[in-house]
């Protein structure tokens, strides 16, 4: 049996530190309008795990947010310095959604999605890559990781 991977990540006072053990299932950036909010940003990064894969410590609060599928989720923050850890998509069971940038090594997005609504100084090299909205997991995702969510 092979040792797992594991990844670390924090966010920046160091109160909220976490690992994940085992490979991420997919890294997306999204140029939505709900995200852009969220973030104050142009876009977010969201790294797909486990939730059984993901080991945090440190104090965290939450908070209800909208998506465009109108399902939503939940966002955790570090109480301290108020950075946005990971959050959990409420039609995403059994997973969390990290935000990449809290990773010691960020991961480079595989998909990016809604870029309907990119801000239009964003250039994006990759074009096979983009989504005017979401795409279809089944013929994007890696076989492996689709196999670990069924």
């Amino acid at each position: 049996m092979s040792k797992k991977n594991e990844i670390k990540g924090n966010c920046a006072c160091g109160n909220v530190k976490y690992k994940i053990e085992g490979n991420p299932l997919f890294t997306q950036a999204c140029h939505c309008k709900n995200c852009k909010l969220s973030t104050g940003s142009s876009f977010v990064i969201h790294t797909m795990v486990m939730e059984e894969d993901f080991k945090m410590s440190g104090d965290v609060a939450s908070i209800d947010l909208p998506t465009g599928s109108g399902k939503g989720y939940n966002a955790y923050f570090c109480i301290i310095c108020g950075v946005y850890v990971f959050c959990r998509y409420n039609i995403s069971k059994g997973r969390i959604a990290v935000r990449t940038q809290t990773l010691e090594k960020p991961i480079e997005p595989q998909a990016h999605i809604f870029i309907k609504s990119k801000d239009p100084w964003i250039e994006i090299n990759d074009k096979k890559i983009c989504y005017n909205e979401m795409y279809d997991r089944e013929k994007t995702w890696p076989k492996d990781s689709l196999d670990r969510i069924k």
